[in-house]
């Protein structure tokens, strides 16, 4: 089994896959209501345990956070908690699997997947698109203004994190 997770202090997405890279899980795990750091990160801990009990997974990939600034983008402190977030998960996983886990870098596990991103559009919605439109187990709902509702970015994110992870596998066992 294959865990991916697109981490955020808000709102991780996870997924994992079996063996044959077909969706067992695709959730989210909301953290907006979690005052605090070391809160959200005691409720990540409590579902990575129910995931460990739950499911045999053997990989874990999850996406490489943010290492730079864009202009309108996020602050400085805002990266850094990412950052500091996304390690102390990581670390979490190899703390309770006993598996390293492999960092996908958002634009390498878009391209993996399949996804092309058009100059000028937003990725997390081509993304989205592409995975409604090709993973039939795949569904989201809308707002009453017809936007896709929390979470569902975050899904999506995390299952082109696992497929991802599955083509890096399935090549590295074609090399072997």
């Amino acid at each position: 089994m294959i865990l991916g997770m697109d981490i955020s202090t808000s709102i991780t997405g996870i997924t994992i896959l079996d063996s044959t890279g077909k969706v067992v899980l695709c959730d989210v795990w909301d953290f907006r209501k979690d005052k605090g750091f070391f809160q959200k990160v005691a409720k990540a801990k409590s579902h990575l345990e129910g995931v460990k009990k739950d499911q045999g997974i053997e990989k874990i990939f999850i996406e490489q956070s943010l290492q730079s600034f864009r202009s309108g983008f996020s602050s400085a402190q805002t990266l850094s908690t990412l950052s500091k977030f996304n390690g102390t998960l990581s670390w979490l996983c190899y703390e309770l699997f006993d598996i390293e886990p492999e960092f996908i870098n958002a634009t390498t596990a878009r391209k993996l997947y399949g996804v092309k991103v058009p100059r000028g559009q937003k990725a997390k919605e081509v993304v989205l698109k592409k995975v409604l439109d090709t993973e039939a187990s795949f569904s989201i709902t809308y707002t009453k203004y017809g936007n896709p509702k929390p979470g569902s970015y975050d899904r999506a994110d995390s299952l082109v994190i696992a497929k991802a992870g599955y083509e890096i596998c399935k090549k590295k066992n074609l090399e072997s």
